[in-house]
């Protein structure tokens, strides 16, 4: 199959994972994939992995913007010229973008729905899902098929994928990172997340308030880039923290931070799966999580990891310093974690069950 994806750009997080796992390991099957974006710090990978690279001015999130219509006509030509049979959306803008390209080329829109999308009279109006709405998680997928009222047949749950090859080689502590980003010898917290306010890193700043009576050489690590970085580092600087909170700049290897740390926590208000916490899990860490959306669907409560209520400063600490107390029951946790991964969501799946519905939709189409 020739197969294009688009996405707005190709910076770290969790949509640029799910479509470099997805065009690489579908690279390997046979088949040829193309990615149109904006560019960003992953295009190398994309490039190395054998997919082609189209450039187009689509990092916007305004459906009617100029760079909409400018990327409409860039793709075109592409879409005739390689004979491309699927075209796969990502975002809203690039949902609308994908939508016009099949109408008027005649090709099979699918789209992933990454998370939950807030209610406009445009999105309610012009829908553009496409033949297949793809779900990473079953929260995902109930607010698709109950608030955005689609039917059960054009939706697919296919949970996001972890290379389980790898996962679990937890490493026993990159000494010389922590040197390089001056970090202490007591146990340190991380979170891997871009920086706004519906993932909760507020309310984890202030929960390391309380953590430090009791663990006074604890540290946090907060890895990302966003909109409210300024804010949490105002908030850091207000509760007197100092350099008990690190904020580190989008790493490209998460693995590197993931080795450092002792604890996990995604204290998200709302998240509709949660890739970086998969990947702590993976990577056999202790996690916590809010007890919300695809949170639920990855941690079983002292099980696997511990749930708190959202925005609960103080459910959160204590479950901090529960983990840090105990190291025996965090360590089991981590071990069940990635157990768990492992079994559930193996990234060969994600690729095969991904294939089937591009089939399934260019059969219905013939």
């Amino acid at each position: 199959m020739n197969i294009l994806h688009i996405t707005n750009e190709l910076d770290v997080g969790g949509i640029t994972t799910y479509v470099l796992s997805l065009t690489a390991n579908l690279k390997k099957r046979g088949h040829n994939l193309y990615i149109a974006s904006s560019g960003g710090e992953l295009l190398a990978k994309f490039t190395e992995a054998g997919v082609t690279y189209i450039p187009i001015p689509i990092r916007t999130k305004c459906e009617v913007s100029p760079k909409m219509a400018a990327s409409l006509f860039k793709l075109l030509p592409v879409v005739r010229k390689n004979n491309i049979e699927i075209i796969h959306s990502h975002s809203r803008t690039t949902r609308v973008l994908a939508e016009l390209l099949a109408r008027m080329t005649r090709r099979v829109h699918v789209t992933t729905c990454h998370g939950f999308y807030k209610k406009r009279f445009s999105r309610r109006v012009f829908p553009c899902w496409g033949a297949k709405v793809i779900a990473i998680s079953e929260p995902v997928e109930t607010y698709i098929r109950g608030e955005r009222r689609l039917k059960q047949e054009k939706v697919k749950l296919i949970h996001h994928g972890i290379e389980t090859k790898e996962s679990g080689e937890k490493l026993t502590g990159n000494i010389e990172l922590r040197r390089n980003w001056g970090l202490g010898s007591g146990p340190l917290i991380g979170i891997t997340s871009r920086l706004a306010d519906i993932k909760g890193h507020a309310y984890l700043i202030e929960a390391m308030k309380l953590v430090l009576v009791e663990f006074p050489s604890a540290q946090l690590i907060i890895v990302g880039e966003g909109k409210v970085k300024e804010e949490l580092v105002g908030l850091t600087r207000e509760l007197g923290l100092g350099k008990k909170v690190l904020f580190i700049s989008t790493v490209l290897d998460t693995k590197e931070v993931l080795s450092i740390l002792d604890l996990f926590v995604l204290p998200s208000l709302e998240e509709g799966l949660g890739l970086s916490l998969m990947e702590a899990m993976a990577f056999g860490l202790p996690c916590i999580g809010s007890e919300v959306g695809g949170i639920k669907d990855l941690i079983r409560h002292r099980v696997n990891g511990l749930l708190v209520k959202p925005a609960d400063v103080k459910e959160l600490a204590a479950a901090i310093l529960e983990l840090l107390k105990d190291r025996g029951k965090a360590e089991i946790l981590g071990n069940n974690a990635r157990d768990f991964i492992n079994q559930k969501f193996p990234l060969s799946k994600m690729i095969s069950e991904t294939e089937k519905v591009y089939l399934e939709c260019l059969e219905s189409k013939s």
